[in-house]
């Protein structure tokens, strides 16, 4: 029974709450695909089996779907095996887990691997991921289980432990002790929750970080970095926070190639180390990186077997664990490290401001969004017809910071922008969206308007801040001080059309708060047009002339605005009415309206549950449907006979309807074609019902 993601509305109300009841906490994790490890395990033991994991199965579909799919030669003679079929005396950890117990095994995943070796550093965070207590020999059953923090979420993640092995070793991540499985286990795990090993090939090492722990990441390109960049990583690392480092390569071909200096180009590696040390008449600083690979080190100066080292006393030596042995983990000067290597994640556990001192307490707002084509995936700034469109964040900063060195009154806050499962469905084509958020301020006079923003105030205001560039991460983010008030977010893919969840969050030192802006759900009753007395339009005579033709002979010479005779006309005869007037506008572009439109209109305007309209009731339907005929044209700009599902927001709000953005997707959904178009009988049935809704609830 596979899982698969879900973005509903109803899904999301749900998950709201069960973390209202504790679910997802670390102390109440949710149970991924429902399934409880100890109810599991407690059952095996009972039944004296040993488990076997339904929903990630030892077959190839769990391995991947295209390079390790079934066409694949890799697959073919893969077996997958427990670890007491691999060899004796398996033990999940060995005299502790740490960064020598991680190598890379034939899977693209060193950006995972980093993550796991910075892990390790922190073992409060690394037993909280890998729960203690875990064996092959005390009550084994073959079942194991680990903790991932999930969008906003910590899900607790079971497997069975049979693993891929070609020719009795690992295929995937190994330990350097060939009877240690902790690393590989919790390889699979990830996998697991990810759909396939494959989904794990290509990342970036913040991806993980933050899935162990929950923090929010910051990116420096060590060209572009403050020159406090060594204090801060040196801090940065004293506080728990998960570190890595690469090395982009400009040539795509050249991805993870040795250079002459034994680094990696387009490689991940781990900081496990920042210190400071005498080195003859001078103070030294140095970074201690670790290659996931396990072997391949730099062997420039502080290398393992430098001269360098020579000169250090051998208690310092001890003190920076000093080890000339090939196990990919390596000093260097930070000079060198920032001449070599380019980029830097750093994910802080919570985020304090790693530039000062002082630790400062945040709090933390976290809202769940999707992007909707056709109606709320807007793109960026530069398409001004559809960015209004995007889901909106509204911010109140309602305090400015405590810092008695900092004349400036503002509040410093970070946002976080994440866009959910897009590695899970990579083996449905999809990739990383490039993705990013701008700022506005709200200006006094619209502090009280809490409706969607125009698109007018979009064209007419520029933004107050906005993220650095929109890029292809999982996650974009960026640090902001900004005075107290009031501002709206708008997160958005680059190019428009592009339908995705995402989960935004909202880091601030002070008190703020942050959540949708959603419409009030109201509707306007205009007074109904009195009805003219004099002569008739042609239209009006013509639409008489056919009603009699069906409906039988109203009173002679009476005109549209005079009582008719109780003579009525049924669905069917509404729609041949309908479509025989509507067809004389060349200027529509329409099929007809539908019998079951038809039906939705006797329903709204049938006053007396006849079934059937008599000729005022069918006036009144007709004046509606021409009032609606003009908000229609006015907003078929390029005059094709459609609108874009991307105005269907402000048609319907000037025919007097305020809905919420959750009607506004299924609207969307319901009406409009594959090109993202809705059509004047699709705009009219939309109206229709929307019409009778709100009669309905009126009436209550």
């Amino acid at each position: 029974m596979p899982y698969t993601p879900s973005g509903s509305f109803c899904d999301r109300l749900i998950r709201e709450r069960e973390r209202r009841d504790g679910e997802g906490s670390l102390v109440k994790p949710i149970h991924f695909v429902g399934q409880d490890f100890r109810e599991l395990k407690e059952e095996c033991l009972r039944k004296k089996t040993i488990f076997e994991d339904d929903y990630f199965q030892a077959i190839v579909e769990s391995l991947g779907y295209k390079e390790l799919g079934h066409k694949s030669t890799k697959v073919k003679n893969i077996v997958w095996k427990r670890p007491k079929e691999i060899c004796e005396n398996p033990q999940f950890i060995i005299g502790g887990a740490n960064r020598t117990d991680i190598c890379q095994g034939d899977l693209g995943d060193c950006w995972f691997l980093a993550a796991i070796a910075c892990l390790t550093l922190n073992e409060k965070l690394l037993y909280r991921v890998i729960p203690p207590d875990q064996s092959f020999t005390e009550n084994y059953a073959g079942i194991f289980h680990f903790q991932f923090w999930r969008y906003g979420d910590w899900v607790d993640v079971v497997i069975d432990d049979r693993i891929p092995t070609l020719n009795n070793q690992l295929v995937f991540t190994k330990s350097a002790e060939r009877n240690e499985f902790w690393s590989a286990l919790l390889e699979k795990a990830y996998a697991k929750l990810h759909g396939s090993y494959e989904a794990l090939k290509g990342g970036n090492t913040t991806e993980a970080m933050e899935d162990f722990t929950g923090g929010v990441t910051e990116f420096f390109e060590i060209k572009e970095a403050p020159k406090e960049l060594f204090k801060i990583m040196k801090k940065a690392l004293e506080k728990g926070a998960l570190m890595g480092v690469s090395i982009d390569s400009l040539v795509p071909v050249r991805f993870e190639t040795q250079t002459s200096s034994g680094l990696v180009k387009g490689h991940a590696y781990s900081v496990t180390g920042v210190e400071e040390i005498q080195h003859k008449e001078t103070r030294v600083r140095l970074i201690r990186l670790r290659n996931p690979w396990g072997q391949v080190e730099w062997n420039g100066p502080w290398s393992d077997n430098s001269k360098e080292w020579a000169t250090i006393e051998k208690h310092e030596k001890e003190r920076l664990q000093h080890q000339s042995v090939e196990d990919g983990e390596f000093w260097m000067a930070f000079e060198d490290f920032k001449k070599n290597f380019t980029k830097i994640e750093i994910c802080n556990l919570t985020p304090d401001a790693l530039e000062k001192d002082k630790l400062h307490k945040w709090t933390v707002s976290v809202n769940e969004g999707r992007w909707v084509r056709g109606c709320s995936a807007g793109g960026c700034r530069n398409y001004p017809d559809t960015f209004w469109t995007n889901p909106q964040y509204r911010l109140r900063l309602l305090e400015e910071d405590d810092d008695p060195e900092d004349n400036e009154k503002v509040c410093t806050f970070v946002v976080s922008l994440m866009q959910k499962n897009r590695r899970k469905e990579r083996k449905m084509g999809a990739n990383l969206f490039t993705i990013g958020f701008a700022i506005y301020e709200v200006t006094v006079w619209m502090h009280n308007n809490k409706q969607h923003m125009p698109k007018d105030f979009f064209l007419f205001n520029s933004s107050k801040a906005r993220c650095k560039s929109y890029i292809n991460l999982r996650e974009v983010t960026q640090r902001f001080r900004l005075c107290p008030g009031e501002y709206v977010i708008i997160p958005s893919t680059y190019e428009p059309h592009q339908e995705g969840e995402f989960l935004l969050r909202v880091f601030s030192e002070k008190r703020s708060t942050s959540e949708e802006i959603e419409n009030k759900i109201e509707a306007e009753h205009p007074v109904p047009t009195p009805a003219s007395a004099g002569e008739e339009s042609e239209e009006d005579k013509q639409f008489r002339s056919i009603f009699q033709q069906i409906a039988g002979d109203v009173s002679n010479g009476s005109s549209l605005s005079n009582q008719p005779r109780p003579f009525r006309i049924m669905a069917h005869e509404l729609k041949n009415v309908l479509n025989r007037v509507v067809s004389k506008h060349k200027d529509l572009k329409t099929d007809g309206f539908s019998l079951e439109s038809c039906r939705s209109m006797i329903a709204l305007m049938d006053t007396d549950g006849t079934g059937r309209l008599n000729l005022q009731e069918f006036r009144h339907l007709w004046n509606k449907i021409k009032q609606w005929q003009v908000t229609f044209k006015h907003y078929d700009a390029d005059q094709s006979g459609t609108i874009s599902s991307y105005e269907m927001r402000n048609a319907v709000n000037d025919a007097g309807f305020r809905l919420n953005n959750q009607l506004y997707d299924i609207i969307t959904m319901r009406y409009a074609d594959e090109k993202m178009n809705i059509d004047f009988d699709s705009f009219i049935c939309c109206l229709v019902r929307l019409e009778g809704m709100f009669s309905k609830f009126s009436s209550l």
